[in-house]
């Protein structure tokens, strides 16, 4: 086996400045062995589960359930990891035929810009829902009257272009070549070029090489995570304060996604930096990394099929629910909307004159917000679903706004 390089998600790096040799043999070919057939079973539950599991949820927030924000989110989330997984089977037989890449130049590059592209496109998606349930938990009458599913899914397009955009490096510098061996190697070519016997070409090679790490370790890790951490934080003051027993459920989900992602990356993530130390060059570290990039890997691309897992698991309160209900509970929108309104109405009747403070009930038609802002006037029957009484019947001039929402 050559070495591995993480820049390759599990494919050699040579051809390339750093030429790689064949193991000696011994317990460390066994070794080798043993990863190569725990990344291939690793590969093929990640397909298999990750291929049913995205397309159902697919299928059932793309045709089953009504388009709320939370939808689309999963929904898009869903995409990037059907669309990686699909093409999973590639890099299964890449392994089993001992890095030998039959599949032609152009689904070399397309194979590994799809890995990429699914890291950052699923990172930036968590952030941007972490920033939408801060959003409706800090501003929860500004978020009902801006969080519209046509925005959601603007901002996902602007989100899905930004992922293409900074992971296209991948497809260009992606090339195939024979290698000593006599197989074809799909590896980054980071010098363009086929010759690296001149020391500028090798050079080019390690500078690109070094910035193509630190460019994902940035934007695919650090800032995604600085700003998913404030985010949860915020929420998570929010939920302490207001002196909550437990957070929403899709607030939960979120957050189980979101460590998921974290944890699956975060082995492949210092690795990498590792690959980038000067320290790299070491026996001990390049054993390490030799040993550690099909583990990490293996580990990055199981991610993509736990969010469907997740979603069933923490989306039902009992196994014998359905699938699409348990889908429908992990997406809700009520449960969010009423947490936030429970938190407004709290808030609300301290400051209210004693006697003055209202009831809330469950109801699906028309809320009513004093111009002041102040106090939001609900239906008051806890135990029927009937509507508000007219605007001009509130005894003051008062916005009309058109919701639906559940309050426990």
């Amino acid at each position: 086996m050559e070495n591995a390089s993480l820049s390759s998600f599990l494919t050699p790096s040579a051809p390339g400045p750093e030429k790689s040799t064949p193991s000696a043999p011994g317990p460390s070919q066994g070794i080798e062995r043993t990863l190569h057939l725990l990344s291939i079973a690793v590969y093929g539950v990640a397909c298999l589960l990750g291929v049913t599991g995205n397309g159902l949820v697919i299928w059932i927030a793309g045709f089953k359930m009504e388009k709320t924000v939370n939808v689309v989110w999963f929904l898009n989330l869903a995409l990037a990891d059907f669309v990686f997984t699909f093409f999973l089977p590639l890099s299964i037989a890449y392994t089993a035929l001992g890095f030998h890449w039959p599949f032609g130049r152009f689904l070399c590059k397309l194979n590994s810009s799809l890995a990429f592209l699914n890291m950052f496109a699923s990172v930036f998606l968590l952030t941007i829902i972490s920033l939408d349930r801060c959003l409706l938990v800090v501003l929860p009458v500004w978020s009902r009257n801006h969080r519209k599913p046509r925005l959601a899914w603007a901002i996902a397009l602007v989100t899905w272009g930004a992922a293409l955009l900074i992971s296209s490096p991948y497809f260009l510098f992606r090339d195939t070549a024979l290698s000593a061996r006599n197989a074809t190697s799909c590896y980054n070519n980071f010098a363009l070029s086929g010759n690296y016997s001149s020391e500028g070409s090798r050079s080019l090679w390690r500078k690109r090489h070094r910035a193509m790490i630190l460019a994902r370790f940035v934007f695919g890790f650090l800032l995604p995570f600085t700003v998913i951490a404030t985010c949860h934080s915020v929420v998570a003051y929010q939920v302490q304060r207001r002196r909550l027993a437990k957070s929403p459920k899709p607030l939960r989900i979120i957050a189980a996604v979101t460590a998921s992602f974290f944890l699956c990356y975060s082995p492949y993530h210092v690795l990498s930096l590792l690959e980038m130390s000067k320290t790299s060059g070491s026996p001990a570290v390049k054993r390490v990394l030799h040993l550690g990039v099909p583990l990490a890997s293996s580990l990055a691309f199981f991610n993509s099929c736990l969010n469907p897992l997740l979603y069933v698991f923490m989306g039902q309160k009992s196994f014998r629910r359905s699938v699409r209900g348990a889908f429908e509970g992990a997406f809700g929108e009520d449960t969010l909307l009423s947490w936030s309104s429970r938190r407004k109405s709290r808030a609300a009747s301290q400051t209210e004159p004693h006697g003055e403070s209202r009831k809330l009930g469950l109801f699906k038609g028309t809320m009513f917000l004093n111009p002041d802002g102040a106090h939001t006037l609900y239906n008051t029957c806890p135990t029927h679903l009937v509507p508000p009484p007219p605007c001009q019947e509130a005894g003051k001039t008062c916005w009309r706004l058109e919701i639906s929402m559940a309050v426990e």
